[in-house]
């Protein structure tokens, strides 16, 4: 459905006004006409989605953690969630399926296919007919086997400014690396070697967002995404688009004017579509993502909350994420953090900067070690390095090693009802509802530390373990199920409502949520006594036992309870 006249008009307008500090008025007489055609000839007419809500869980999975002999795993997948959990989760994230050479999935070939081990995009939109659908946007950077780099190469016009070129005899140190490997690879090209700049590996070329080509192509993209049911784009490491020698080459203003011009994009062409930003950073830049509240992305991922969470339910005390939730900016009516605990990636160590010391962060790396997982490092640009990533299974990360199986599984409960009490949409890897532990034997034959985290599952012997009631898997996933069955049905759980931290032990983490339910959660492993109406008045029921509860509450090691007025 094309735009009209008035829609063409006001969307040439805003982004003349957002794309003013990025491109030339000569860029932006060429670009802006061909943005205003691309978003016409792309709209697909839906009505603005509804905003989130409490009934709102994504699951994060690789579109190939769940395999099943003779089916595409994606068919594996949408079988798996059909049968165990599609009344409780609304939306899927699927990590990168396209052709890849590196990095599981994040350096992509070619953004338009689906990697065929994979499936098609057939599945892609079957999935989509039933759940929510968040597809990767690995704009940053693409792989340096795809046809853009290689007709960079080859000398193709159509793709000679797609990449940066940079002068290696230059200073560098200003610009933040999320790897400790070189900043620029040389590459033999038609016109000699070329330095290119490459932030996460040389297999990994960042574009060059300063040629308005580049722009143009991953508006485009992002459409058509739309187009193949894409209710949700995350912008993978979005933070790093931008290149200005002698700055840090992050969270520019450039960036933010980009994202901005897509949002602006989206909202007339697809606006059934939520954008998210990833940016695994320190909270104030992360936050930043949020624009104006109304011009940004929709969704900001909540890093700090994965280590602070580690750090509660092994020091058993809740002081400083108690501190850090009473300290959170509201968000605008329309947007909201996207609180995750695990993912495919480690627990981020930089977005506790300023809110854990060196000490309590040496700690963290201490109990990750100790239980069996690796530290990744980053290189800091001045020849040191810090601690970027914390590699090891959630359930593994949690767990206390003098504890037996039933607390570890309690505390490990106890962290994800804290992800699922908290003002915004939660996301749950695979590996966490399924309770996964360390895949030692991943880690040694791929040979990079995020292996621990990626294992793959066959759809038979998890069905199997999950019919098994005293198996670890279904205990986990039983007892997910009833915190988002009584999640999903509260509306005091809803993204919009307010949340409000009251701070009475620092053995518990309580909260109350839109002013009618409170959550108390202990991270201890002592039993302890609370005055319900220290939280609100005439608390007498818990919803997730269903049982009644008396005032002075009674609270279990590890024990967790929303409580209500009925």
């Amino acid at each position: 459905m094309a735009l009209d006249f008035k829609q063409r008009s006001a969307l040439h307008r805003d982004l003349q006004q957002i794309l003013a500090g990025v491109y030339s008025p000569a860029q932006l007489k060429q670009l802006l006409p061909k943005l205003v055609d691309v978003a016409s000839d792309n709209a697909i007419g839906h009505v603005m989605g509804d905003w989130v809500d409490q009934k709102d869980v994504m699951l994060i999975t690789y579109g190939d953690s769940i395999l099943e002999e003779g089916v595409s795993s994606l068919t594996a997948l949408k079988r798996f969630l059909d049968k165990h959990v599609k009344e409780v989760l609304s939306a899927v994230h699927i990590l990168p399926c396209f052709p890849y050479t590196s990095d599981d999935g994040f350096s992509v070939v070619d953004y338009w296919k689906i990697n065929s081990q994979l499936g098609d995009w057939n599945d892609i939109h079957e999935l989509a007919e039933h759940y929510d659908l968040m597809l990767d946007g690995v704009i940053n950077h693409i792989s340096k086997s795809s046809e853009w780099f290689q007709g960079y190469l080859n000398g193709d016009l159509q793709y000679i400014d797609f990449f940066t070129e940079a002068n290696p005899d230059r200073d560098y140190s200003s610009v933040t690396r999320p790897r400790a490997l070189p900043l620029l690879t040389p590459f033999e090209t038609s016109r000699g070697v070329k330095h290119i700049w490459t932030t996460f590996s040389d297999d990994q070329i960042d574009l060059n967002f300063r040629s308005p080509n580049v722009f143009q192509k991953i508006v485009e993209l992002l459409l058509f995404y739309a187009e193949q049911g894409a209710s949700f784009i995350r912008l993978d490491a979005i933070g790093f688009m931008w290149k200005e020698l002698d700055t840090p080459c992050i969270h520019q203003p450039q960036t933010h004017a980009l994202v901005q011009a897509m949002r602006a994009i989206l909202d007339v062409a697809a606006p059934q579509v939520k954008l998210i930003t990833e940016t695994n950073v320190p909270h104030q830049d992360n936050i930043s993502y949020f624009g104006s509240g109304d011009n940004e992305a929709h969704l900001v991922y909540q890093f700090p909350l994965p280590p602070l969470t580690l750090h509660t339910l092994q020091t058993g005390d809740s002081s400083i994420i108690m501190r850090w939730m009473s300290e959170l900016e509201p968000s605008s009516p329309g947007t909201t953090f996207f609180n995750f605990l695990a993912s495919h990636d480690g627990i981020g160590v930089r977005p506790v900067e300023g809110i854990l010391n060196k000490q309590q962060v040496d700690s963290l790396l201490n109990v990750v070690q100790r239980n069996g997982g690796r530290v990744s490092y980053k290189d800091n640009g001045d020849g040191t390095q810090s601690p970027y990533e914390l590699n090891i299974n959630y359930f593994d990360a949690i767990s206390d090693p003098a504890c037996d199986d039933k607390t570890n599984l309690d505390r490990f409960m106890a962290a994800q009802a804290i992800l699922l009490s908290m003002a915004g949409v939660p996301g749950i890897y695979i590996h966490s509802l399924l309770g996964s532990l360390n895949d030692q034997q991943g880690l040694q034959k791929l040979g990079y530390n995020r292996a621990i985290n990626r294992e793959k599952l066959h759809r038979q012997s998890l069905d199997k373990s999950l019919a098994e009631p005293n198996s670890r898997r279904s205990q986990v996933l039983s007892r997910f199920k009833v915190l988002l069955t009584v999640r999903c049905s509260e509306v005091a759980f809803s993204p919009s409502t307010s949340q409000r931290v009251v701070d009475v032990d620092t053995r518990l983490v309580t909260l109350v949520r839109d002013e009618s339910l409170a959550v108390v959660i202990n991270i201890s492993a002592q039993q302890l006594e609370l005055d319900s109406t220290k939280l609100l008045a005439g608390l007498n029921i818990d919803l997730l036992s269903g049982t009644r509860v008396a005032q002075l509450l009674t609270i279990q090691p590890y024990q967790v309870l929303w409580l209500k007025h009925q």
